[in-house]
């Protein structure tokens, strides 16, 4: 029987950090589950690249605060391409609150923030355990912040999510131990039209602040990310349990940014 490549679901695969996980895996030979929520369009062209570099890929949408639709990602992957050897949890959001304004901060917004951020990639986690027991083991990356540990960023409510999230790689790693290993990456300020709109006119000139003050004097790529956690699944086996920061040295620079 001929050697089936190996299969990697990237959560929010079709944009920014994720479609650029996509693509690097992708030129490493794996088949590719892009899955997006709302970015239907980018996320297929994201898989029909990937197709043209002779592996397979297909987008899947799902909601990941829905555990059925977790599942069913995993199901689809299991199903087309025969298991699931990598889960990078890259799908996230996010309000852009001034930490000031306490009164701006609904029990809604902590609710969606953390049953995508944090309850979103314990559900993938749970439902990719079993495939990845299956091929004797497996990698899952989950996407961090540095806000985790800065307590800065763009609400109270996301600094908090990714601080559990933070959690929930440890505690898995604890847990899925030892054939599936369980690590984490914390971005910095990163390009791209999620800070954009977030920030609005206010991101030319953070974006600038930063880059002033940065140690390596500039912000983060989608593609710099994407080459920490590609070297999280691809590096040593004996790393576990561990973030990632990839921040162009903003945790060691002690520059805080005022978002409001």
């Amino acid at each position: 029987m001929p050697v089936l490549n190996k299969v990697i679901i990237v959560t929010g695969g079709g944009t920014g950090v994720g479609r650029e996980t996509s693509l690097a895996m992708a030129r490493l030979g794996y088949h590719v589950i892009v899955n997006y929520s709302r970015s239907r369009e980018e996320a297929e062209e994201t898989a029909r690249e990937i197709s043209a570099l002779g592996v397979r890929a297909f987008a899947v949408q799902a909601d990941v605060a829905d555990d059925a639709a977790c599942r069913a990602i995993v199901a689809f992957a299991v199903k087309e391409l025969g298991r699931v050897d990598v889960l990078v949890n890259c799908a996230g959001t996010t309000d852009f609150i001034p930490f000031q304004d306490l009164d701006a901060v609904t029990d809604e917004t902590w609710q969606r923030l953390y049953q995508v951020n944090v309850v979103g990639a314990f559900h993938c986690a749970r439902a990719v355990r079993e495939p990845m027991l299956a091929v004797g083991g497996g990698t899952i990356v989950n996407v961090s912040s540095v806000a985790a540990q800065l307590g800065q960023g763009s609400s109270i409510p996301y600094c908090c999510t990714k601080a559990a999230v933070d959690n929930l790689t440890v505690s898995l790693a604890r847990t899925l131990a030892p054939h599936i290993r369980v690590n984490g990456v914390a971005p910095g300020f990163i390009e791209g039209r999620w800070t954009q709109g977030g920030l609005g006119a206010k991101y030319d000139s953070i974006k600038q602040a930063y880059e002033r003050t940065l140690p390596l004097g500039r912000v983060c790529q989608p593609q710099d990310i994407a080459d920490g956690i590609v070297s999280l699944i691809t590096g040593s086996k004996l790393v576990t349990g561990q973030t990632l920061t990839v921040d162009a040295g903003m945790m060691i620079s002690g520059f805080q940014v005022k978002f409001d």
